[in-house]
C-alpha cells in the first residue's frame, strides 16, 4: 500500500502525461538525440471536422518509400473496382484429333495476375506473412505454406480436363500485355505480365550439425528452370548468415544454372532466401511443361530463341479455342497482400497494367498508367505540386511526397465507397504486416491502419546505415472514437549497421509511438 502522499504523488504525474497534448507528446520523440541531424514531416488531419490538428513540415517534400503504394493502389481500387478480377487464358492454334493430340500451339496468356502462386485459399482470399519471401535473408521471412505452383498445376489439369493427351507444336507464354525485363527497384525482382511465385525460387538454407559441414539448401518450386549447385558451408555460431548466388549461366534451352555460395552459422534457425529469376515468361513456360507432363500431357519446352508474333496469334484467342482459364480472386484481396506486406512486385506491375488495360497503350505503358493515376489525383482536387513518383512502389529515386498532400488524399479516400476495402487492406499497429512489431504493447495497437515505408542506403564515411526515408501514413480511431488521416516522415537518421533490426528500432517504433501519441491525447482546444 502506497503511503498517502506519494499515492497522490503519483496520481498527479499521470493526470499530467494525459493531460500533455499531441503537440508536447511529439516533441518528446522526434527531439532524441538519435534524431538531432534527421528531418521530420508530420500531419494529423480530424475527419469529422476537416481540419489538420498538427502540422509540422507538412508543406515540404519528403522522401516517402513504399507509402507510395497507397496512391498506386489506391488508383487501381478506384480504377478497377474491389472485385475486378484478373483472367489467365489457355488457348490452342489447332484442332484436337481423335487420339488426344493437339496439331497447334498451346499459349497461355498473361493477364497481368500477381497471384499466379499459392496464396489463394480454399475461401476465396489470399494469405501472406508478415515478411514476405520477396525480402529474404532474414530468420522472420517466410513463404506462404502450400504448392507455389499451384495455379500451373489447376491450369495444367484443365487443359487435360479438355481431352489433350499430347501437343505437337509448342508451349508458349504471350507475355505481352506489357514489355518484360525492367526490375523493381525495391529487390530486384523482374517486372513481368506474367508472375510465377512472385518471379521468385524460394531457397532455404539449412546449416549443418557441425562447423564446417554443407549447407542444405531446400528448393520451392523445384523446376527444371533452374539448378542449383550447392557450395555453401556452415560457418561459426557467430558468424553472420551469408548466402549468394553466384556465375548465373544461361544455358541453351533458357534454363538456368547457378552457384550457391556463402556460409550459415552452426546452431542457427533456417533462412529462407530468393533467387530471382532473370526470365518470368520461360520460367511460366518451362513450369507449365512440367505440370503438363504430370497431368498426364506429352510436351517439349519450345526451342529458344523464340521469336513468335503473338500479335499474329492473337487471331485464335477466340472462345472456341479456349482451353483453359484461371480467374483470380477480387481484386480487394490483391490489395491487401500488396499493402498489407509491402509487396513491390505488385505495385511496380500496377501503373503499367493499368497503361495497358484502361490507357490502351502498349508502346508506353508506364507513362499511360501514371497519366491515369494524376487524372484520377486532380479530379479529387489535389495538388499535385506537393507529390512526385517514379515507380508504383517507391524505390524511384523521383519520389517525394508533402504530408499535407498526403492527409488531403486520404481523406478524399476516406468518402468513396470503395473506402472500408482500401481501409482494410492497411496494416494494423502491432498485429500484422509490416507492423506487426511496432508497438505492440501500446494501447493504440489495433487502433492504427497504416503503410509503412523505408529506403535507406550504405554511409561509408561513418559505416553506417542512413535512413533517408522512413514513412508511416494511414487512419486511426482515437481512444475517444475520433477519426483522423495522418502522414509521418523521417528523413535523414543515421542508425549502426551492427544491428539488422535498429531501422525499426529505432525510426519505425518512433514513427509508431508518434501514431500512438495522437490515438491516446486529449483533442485540442480550436486556436491551440
Amino acid at each position: 500500500m502506497l503511503p498517502c502522499r506519494r499515492l497522490v504523488a503519483v496520481l498527479m504525474l499521470c493526470a499530467t502525461a494525459a493531460a500533455q497534448t499531441l503537440s508536447q507528446r511529439i516533441d518528446k520523440i522526434i527531439t532524441r538525440p538519435e534524431f538531432l541531424h534527421g528531418m521530420f514531416g508530420i500531419e494529423f488531419y480530424d475527419l469529422q471536422s476537416n481540419r489538420a490538428i498538427y502540422q509540422l513540415n507538412a508543406d515540404k517534400l519528403f522522401t516517402p518509400a513504399s507509402t507510395t503504394k497507397l496512391f498506386t493502389e489506391g488508383t487501381a481500387l478506384q480504377l478497377l473496382g474491389a472485385d475486378y478480377r484478373f483472367h489467365t487464358r489457355v488457348y490452342r492454334t489447332g484442332n484436337i484429333a481423335p487420339d488426344g493430340t493437339l496439331t497447334g500451339d498451346l499459349i497461355l496468356v498473361a493477364g497481368g495476375d500477381p497471384d499466379l502462386s499459392n496464396r489463394i485459399q480454399p475461401d476465396g482470399t489470399l494469405a501472406f506473412e508478415n515478411e514476405d519471401h520477396a525480402y529474404a535473408g532474414s530468420p522472420d521471412t517466410r513463404a506462404v505454406p502450400g504448392d507455389p505452383l499451384a495455379v500451373i498445376k489447376e491450369l495444367a489439369q484443365k487443359v487435360a480436363a479438355k481431352g489433350i493427351k499430347r501437343i505437337a507444336g509448342r508451349v508458349l507464354v504471350d507475355a505481352t500485355l506489357f514489355p518484360e525485363g525492367e526490375k523493381e527497384l525495391g529487390t530486384g525482382v523482374v517486372i513481368s505480365p506474367i508472375v510465377v511465385n512472385d518471379n521468385i525460387v524460394d531457397v532455404t538454407a539449412s546449416p549443418a550439425a557441425a562447423q564446417g559441414g554443407a549447407v542444405s539448401l531446400n528448393i520451392s518450386p523445384q523446376t527444371a528452370y533452374v539448378h542449383f549447385v550447392n557450395k555453401a558451408t556452415t560457418g561459426a555460431a557467430d558468424s553472420d548468415p551469408e548466402i549468394h548466388f553466384r556465375d548465373d549461366v544461361t544455358n541453351p534451352d533458357g534454363s538456368h544454372t547457378v552457384n550457391v555460395v556463402g556460409s550459415m552459422p552452426v546452431g542457427k534457425p533456417q533462412i529462407l532466401f530468393a533467387y530471382r529469376v532473370p526470365s518470368p515468361t520461360r520460367f511460366a513456360e518451362m513450369t507449365f511443361v512440367e505440370e503438363l507432363r504430370q497431368a498426364g500431357i506429352t510436351a517439349d519446352f519450345a526451342p529458344l530463341p523464340d521469336n513468335t508474333n503473338f500479335s499474329a496469334m492473337a487471331a485464335a484467342y477466340t472462345p472456341e479455342d479456349l482451353v483453359a482459364e484461371h480467374v483470380s480472386p477480387p481484386f480487394a484481396q490483391e490489395l491487401k497482400v500488396t499493402l498489407k506486406v509491402s509487396q513491390n512486385l505488385h505495385a511496380s506491375m500496377m501503373p503499367y497494367f493499368l497503361g495497358a488495360t484502361l490507357g490502351h497503350d502498349k508502346a508506353n505503358p508506364l507513362q499511360a498508367g501514371f497519366d491515369l493515376e494524376h487524372d484520377f489525383l486532380q479530379k479529387a482536387g489535389l495538388d499535385l505540386s506537393g507529390a512526385s513518383q517514379g515507380d508504383g512502389a517507391g524505390g524511384s529515386q523521383a519520389a517525394f511526397y508533402a504530408p499535407d498532400l498526403v492527409v488531403h488524399y486520404l481523406a478524399y479516400m476516406a468518402r468513396q465507397p470503395n473506402f472500408q476495402v482500401f481501409h482494410d487492406a492497411l496494416p494494423i499497429l502491432g498485429h500484422d504486416g509490416t507492423l506487426y512489431n511496432i508497438q505492440t504493447g501500446s494501447p493504440a495497437a489495433g487502433h492504427v491502419f497504416a503503410k509503412t515505408g523505408t529506403f535507406g542506403a550504405y554511409n561509408a564515411l561513418d559505416k553506417n546505415l542512413m535512413v533517408t526515408g522512413k514513412g508511416l501514413a494511414g487512419y486511426i480511431t482515437t481512444q475517444d472514437g475520433r477519426q483522423l488521416a495522418f502522414a509521418i516522415y523521417a528523413n535523414r537518421v543515421a542508425v549502426p549497421l551492427s544491428d539488422p533490426e535498429a531501422t525499426t528500432k529505432i525510426v519505425g517504433q518512433a514513427l509508431g509511438e508518434i501514431a500512438a501519441a495522437a490515438y491516446s491525447a486529449p483533442p485540442e482546444r480550436p486556436g491551440h
